[in-house]
């Protein structure tokens, strides 16, 4: 098994502070799918009182650092939502699929990808 690079945390570490966040925050957060303990990718569904309101994902970036940049479809059409999903899926199976309701979410995600 390889190491995590020293400039991220593990995956399932980074998942659990996730839903925590979300805890502290007055919402809620579950594992729709969990990927790799330690090198798994993260994509966040984000929604605010059960309607999609982004998609987040932790990509490698050419500087060789993670970043949270915004993916997936835009809109809150759950049949669009469930397809990307999906095919992230299909694509890196030790993919973590997390979904976060939460207040504020254009807020938590601004503030996740630094945009604040």
């Amino acid at each position: 098994m390889s190491a995590t690079p020293p400039d991220r945390l593990a995956a399932g570490l980074e998942v659990t502070s996730f839903l925590r966040l979300a805890e502290a925050r007055g919402g809620f957060g579950t594992v729709l799918h969990k990927g790799d303990e330690s090198r798994g990718s993260i994509l966040l569904v984000v929604l605010e009182r059960g309607r999609q309101t982004g998609f987040l994902e932790r990509t490698l970036q050419a500087s060789g650092q993670y970043e949270w940049s915004d993916s997936g479809p835009d809109g809150a059409d759950p049949a669009r939502a469930a397809q990307y999903v999906a095919q992230r899926r299909r694509y890196d199976p030790d993919c973590w699929v997390i979904e976060l309701d939460i207040p504020s979410s254009e807020r938590f995600i601004a503030e996740t990808i630094g945009a604040t």
